[in-house]
């Protein structure tokens, strides 16, 4: 059995010596595809494509930044009961966590999705901010109403 691999090993680099290789080379280059395959690195990727740092990502779970970047590491998965914390904060689903590819969404989500990457990004803002945010929000939304009723009792 040993003297059959020999003969193909050596048939492999005759043809590759053929074509133009050196010896080792193969003729058809493994493609390099970026595949994450640890849970670590999905995480860290996916807190990055969100727009955290680990300490802002650490705040927005309720857990330590040593814990982040502990769970980031390559052998270290979360705990069962923290994985809807983390998947709500990152805006994706616990099967996208663990690198299964989401379910395509059938129905077309309504709103402006404009709005709604604001929305997302006001979210993420300290309190303070959020509450500046916020205020300016209602008095628009009270001046559009006050408008409304100023015009319904004109047109009456």
């Amino acid at each position: 059995m040993i003297y059959g691999l020999r003969i193909i090993r050596q048939a492999d680099a005759r043809i590759g010596l053929s074509m133009g290789l050196h010896s080792g080379e193969h003729p058809m280059p493994k493609r390099k595809t970026e595949v994450i395959e640890s849970f670590g690195e999905r995480l860290a990727q996916l807190r990055r494509d969100a727009g955290f740092t680990q300490v802002e990502f650490a705040a927005e779970v309720g857990i330590t930044q040593r814990m982040v970047a502990y769970y980031e590491s390559p052998n270290a998965t979360p705990p069962a009961t923290l994985l809807p914390a983390i998947a709500t904060a990152l805006g994706v689903s616990i099967d996208e966590l663990f690198g299964r590819a989401a379910k395509r969404r059938l129905v077309k989500q309504e709103g402006d999705s404009r709005l709604r990457r604001r929305l997302l990004a006001i979210e993420k803002l300290d309190v303070a901010e959020k509450r500046q945010v916020l205020q300016l929000l209602d008095a628009f939304i009270e001046r559009g109403q006050l408008k409304r009723k100023a015009q319904a009792s004109a047109a009456r």
